[in-house]
């Protein structure tokens, strides 16, 4: 199933996008689509009935907000330097084990909504990448097929990055990484089943029309199970927790100088097939 949610920020309602492409209402099905929801699989199956039926009423999509696919967003884990290719771009030794960050649920934002350049930033930069959400609780898990079995749906991230502040102004990465805006979400929540291989998923990312990250899911140090089940052994995942998994080569931190760091005006618009597709115009804070 693809899952969504549209409506003005902070009003989304819960949605279906059908086999046919037609968008239809679930609000008479759900209360939303969130951690709570997922882990239901009893509230999951009355979606599906009442997605055969055809009978679910229709969205008129016409100037209709899509909102992130996701409500109540517990926390956003991220991993950094997952792939083979954006480790040698960027000069970097492949990790031995997953680098974790956080990205504060705040971040989260429509795959369409606007994204602020902070203040004083000369060095935004994009990242395409896949999130998996989580669909059941996951402790101590000892496999990455456990790992695998706890996720619910995955979505299109952008992880948004402000390279000085994440890399040359002290401490953590968490100061590049939770400006406003930073994480938009979606279009859509597409459930586990309909993604046979997620190491087989292909993303890429256009800034202004031109093609700048073209990679696929293959090149994961860490696949989605084996993520999974580490992030497992140092927090409890929970339903409705995200987890970015990083990115391909591509990202304006790895091109040669002058780096093309995002401007407002700039234009991004990425897609994993069969996830969906984003786009966002960036302005100043």
């Amino acid at each position: 199933m693809k899952l969504l949610r549209v409506g003005t920020a902070g009003a989304e309602r819960p949605a279906l996008l059908d086999a046919d492409g037609i968008l239809r209402d679930l609000s008479g099905v759900v209360d939303d689509i969130d951690g709570t929801l997922l882990a239901d699989d009893a509230a999951l199956g009355r979606i599906r009935a009442a997605a055969g039926t055809g009978e679910l009423p229709v969205l008129d999509a016409t100037g209709l907000r899509t909102g992130p696919p996701l409500g109540r967003i517990g926390k956003i884990v991220c991993i950094g330097l997952n792939y083979h290719d954006h480790a040698r771009e960027t000069g970097a030794e492949p990790p031995a084990e997953p680098v974790i960050f956080l990205k504060a649920a705040d971040t989260v934002v429509g795959p369409y909504d606007t994204v602020l350049v902070p203040r004083g930033s000369t060095k935004t930069d994009w990242e395409v990448e896949l999130a998996v959400v989580i669909g059941r609780t996951a402790r101590y898990l000892e496999s990455a097929e456990e790992g695998l079995a706890r996720v619910a749906g995955y979505a299109v991230a952008h992880d948004v990055s402000e390279r000085e502040f994440q890399i040359e102004r002290g401490g953590t990465w968490d100061k590049g990484k939770n400006c406003e805006t930073f994480n938009p979400l979606g279009p859509w929540l597409v459930t586990a089943d309909e993604v046979a291989d997620p190491q087989d998923l292909a993303l890429r990312l256009w800034v202004n029309g031109e093609l700048k990250q073209d990679g696929t899911t293959a090149e994961q140090i860490f696949p989605v199970g084996e993520v999974v089940r580490y992030v497992s052994q140092f927090m409890t995942l929970h339903p409705g927790d995200v987890i970015n998994t990083g990115t391909p080569a591509g990202v304006a931190l790895g091109a040669p100088d002058p780096k093309p760091f995002l401007r407002a005006g700039d234009v991004v618009e990425l897609e994993i097939p069969g996830l969906g597709r984003q786009r966002q115009e960036f302005k100043d804070a």
